[in-house]
């Protein structure tokens, strides 16, 4: 999985990668058919906001935290992203099971036209 990693009014350094590549490490093996995860971390006004974009099986799925400090917030925003993808993935194999037929019981005139009454 390629996680592509952008900040805005932050230094990126080398520790915020291994901790992003640590928080999200699982989620490669969780969901294999995801390919790309879109990180982007500002700070604005002593807050630090991430959002988190990937697409998932045709649908776009996000999520975003803020916190004053930079680790929470990207791990409100990991565990967000992990329930909306498992929520997807619930409703994907909720889709592939058969749906019940509806069964017209038999009616009773139509037996009884059936049968020889003679």
């Amino acid at each position: 999985m390629k996680i592509n990693l952008s900040g805005h009014h932050v230094d990126l350094s080398d520790t915020v990668k291994e901790h992003v590549d640590e928080k999200f490490s699982k989620l490669a093996s969780h969901f294999p058919t995801l390919i790309a995860l879109d990180i982007i971390i500002s700070k604005e006004h002593g807050e630090y906001d991430i959002e988190i974009t990937t697409q998932y099986e045709g649908t776009r799925i996000s999520a975003s935290a803020e916190n004053s400090v930079m680790y929470p917030a990207i791990s409100k925003a990991a565990k967000k992203l992990d329930a909306a993808l498992k929520h997807r993935k619930g409703q994907l194999k909720g889709d592939l099971h058969k749906k019940p037929e509806c069964t017209t019981p038999d009616i009773a005139h139509e037996i009884i036209q059936e049968m020889d009454l003679t």
